[in-house]
């Protein structure tokens, strides 16, 4: 699952994982250390502190792997909601502080370490559950294209390519946002392919909006019956989908993606030159 839907609301589901077990892990530390005396509110002060930390950590590190595209556009650098993040980094900078913290006041040592095992115990799992879907084939999902209306389908349209597979439609403020960066990738990467699959809109509506961008993404394809987000496991738009030329799913990411985390999702899937 990449996205829970709540009501009108689709939600991408990583952070609110990460969420779920940082509340989880300083719930832990606070009762644990509140029932030997020893201070509930620090306990939970330091997770909260450990896990601004890790996300700092994990984020500079991404950054710093992946200097060129951002350093083209430096504002780039605070669009947090690229996804660019690398969670080991995270993980241990978290650590090292919740390891320092227990030095310095022995009474929160252990209610600290059960607090960080909960948490990564937490993460881990739903992180797992949640990315079970990598690996996955590229779903046969009948499709409609553009150019002529003639049926075919997802795997058909990748045509044996490394794809990326771009879930929009023309009424997502988001998918409008980052339309142009994706046209452009398509006009400059000739290994990799773009498929635009519009979730439920008519072609004349399509087409209206298309003659607005300039240059104007090709391969458009209708998915009438929005069958290709349950098939993948989002709801939410748009939804960007990295799969490699055996058709396998690389990377996933629902959201505005800006022209730097593109980069570096298309380094995953770009064929050997």
């Amino acid at each position: 699952m990449l996205s829970l839907t709540l009501g009108p609301i689709a939600l991408p589901v990583a952070p609110l994982l990460l969420l779920a077990a940082v509340w989880a892990a300083a719930g832990v530390a606070a009762r644990l250390a509140a029932a030997h005396a020893h201070g509930g509110d620090a306990a939970g002060h330091a997770v909260f502190v450990a896990a601004g930390l890790g996300l700092l950590a994990a984020r500079l590190v991404h950054l710093a792997s992946n200097a060129a595209p951002y350093l083209a556009a430096p504002l780039s650098m605070l669009d947090l909601r690229d996804g660019g993040w690398h969670a080991p980094a995270g993980a241990a900078a978290g650590a090292a502080w919740l390891a320092w913290r227990g030095g310095r006041l022995p009474p929160l040592r252990r209610p600290l370490a059960v607090a960080a095992a909960a948490g990564l115990a937490i993460w881990g799992a739903g992180t797992w559950l949640a990315g079970k879907h990598r690996g996955a084939a590229l779903p046969a999902t009948a499709l409609v294209a553009l150019d002529g209306e003639r049926p075919l389908d997802l795997r058909a349209a990748a045509a044996g390519r490394p794809v990326v597979v771009n879930l929009w439609a023309t009424w997502c403020g988001p998918c409008r946002q980052e339309m142009p960066t994706l046209a452009t990738a398509q006009q400059r990467e000739t290994g990799v392919g773009f498929l635009f699959v519009n979730q439920g809109e008519s072609a004349g509506a399509v087409r209206a909006y298309l003659a607005t961008l300039a240059p104007p993404p090709r391969e458009v394809l209708l998915d009438r019956g929005s069958a290709l987000g349950t098939a993948v496991g989002s709801r939410g738009l748009p939804t960007t989908l990295f799969y490699d030329a055996q058709g396998r799913l690389v990377d996933a990411h629902v959201g505005v993606l800006n022209a730097a985390a593109l980069e570096g999702r298309l380094k995953a899937i770009r064929l050997p030159r």
